[in-house]
């Protein structure tokens, strides 16, 4: 192998690694006021969620299999007239998580996403 093609390959490797297990999230759809993580000043009291699920992704984490979906995850936890306030969104991987991914060579790729936030009434 060529020094010009061992230096393509690395730079294929790095852009699938920043592309890959990307997650986007659109409170515009939800159909109820949702306010992202406040000032401390305006804590809003109301009932604590917190909702974790657990995304999986195939082919270092370019294809995905599973999406957590916020609409379903929101839709449990609010009625009618309640908004969510100071929603907080984590993704992480478990060390489980890259044990997986480690054992089947970036093949399987799942992940944790938490959602945090309170529910205020009307």
């Amino acid at each position: 192998m060529t020094r010009s093609a061992a230096l393509r390959a690395w730079v294929f490797v790095l852009a699938l690694a920043a592309g890959g297990c990307a997650l986007t999230f659109d409170s515009t759809r939800l159909g109820v006021p949702v306010s992202m993580a406040g000032t401390a000043q305006a804590a809003d009291s109301g009932t604590p969620f917190r909702v974790t699920k657990r995304p999986v992704f195939l082919v270092a984490g370019l294809v995905p299999v599973s999406r957590p979906n916020l609409e379903d995850v929101l839709a449990g936890q609010v009625g009618t007239g309640a908004r969510i306030a100071d929603l907080r969104i984590r993704v992480r991987s478990r060390w489980s998580d890259l044990l997986v991914t480690a054992l089947t060579l970036g093949l399987v790729v799942p992940r944790s996403v938490t959602f945090e936030g309170m529910v205020v009434g009307k």
